[in-house]
């Protein structure tokens, strides 16, 4: 991979202007972080806004972090475009998502810009399964098999909830990168039917904690 990208440095930028400003500014902060009761009031544009938003600076570097390493991916083999459409629909999925799961508890709130960083991640990992990745950076794994970890793990982190991580944005954004990705290159349903297969099951319980949660 070559010089970083352009839309890149500005997603980079922009991102750290927002989380600046919201970290100096409380009340610009609670006016575009991802606030239940506000949401259920009708005020929809913090599904987008929160995800510029960050909690400290070590979230804010985290999440850039990982957008620095794969962002050039997916811009390379698919274009600015429809990086852009994978960054931004899985930001707002995440969201949306969260939503679904939390919108009958009032006080619930977040920020960050994990929904579309994990779209962004597992797009770059269906595209590139056998590529290496590092666990916080240092301990390597093939690709697929962090993809279904982390899947199980954000499931789990969603059970018990009580770590202050956004866990069903980060659901919501692999599932949206991941079918996106598919949609584009229908032909990795062939080659790689194995990781779809397996990667259904974390989804699959998904549906059944979201069917569980409606009834209670």
């Amino acid at each position: 991979m070559g010089d970083i990208s352009t839309v890149t440095l500005v997603l980079l930028a922009l991102n750290g202007l927002v989380t600046y400003q919201g970290l100096n500014d409380f009340n610009f902060f609670n006016k575009y972080c991802f606030d239940i009761n506000q949401i259920n009031r009708g005020e929809r544009y913090r599904f987008f806004t929160a995800g510029f938003l960050h909690v400290d600076w070590m979230h804010f570097a985290f999440n850039m972090l990982t957008l620095y390493f794969f962002a050039d991916i997916i811009i390379y083999t698919s274009g600015v475009f429809y990086f852009l459409v994978i960054y931004l629909v899985s930001l707002l999925v995440g969201n949306v998502l969260t939503y679904q799961f939390y919108k009958a508890k009032p006080y619930y709130r977040a920020v960050g810009a994990s929904g579309a960083i994990m779209g962004v991640l597992y797009a770059a990992i269906m595209l590139n399964p056998d590529m290496m990745l590092g666990i916080f950076f240092v301990v390597p794994v093939p690709a697929y098999v962090f993809a279904v970890g982390y899947l199980l793990y954000s499931l789990y982190g969603m059970k018990k909830n009580n770590d202050g991580i956004g866990h069903t944005a980060h659901i919501g954004g692999a599932i949206a990168g991941l079918v996106l990705m598919l949609i584009k290159y229908p032909v990795l349903l062939q080659t790689e039917y194995k990781l779809i297969g397996i990667l259904l099951i974390p989804m699959a319980i998904l549906v059944g904690m979201y069917r569980s949660n409606r009834l209670q």
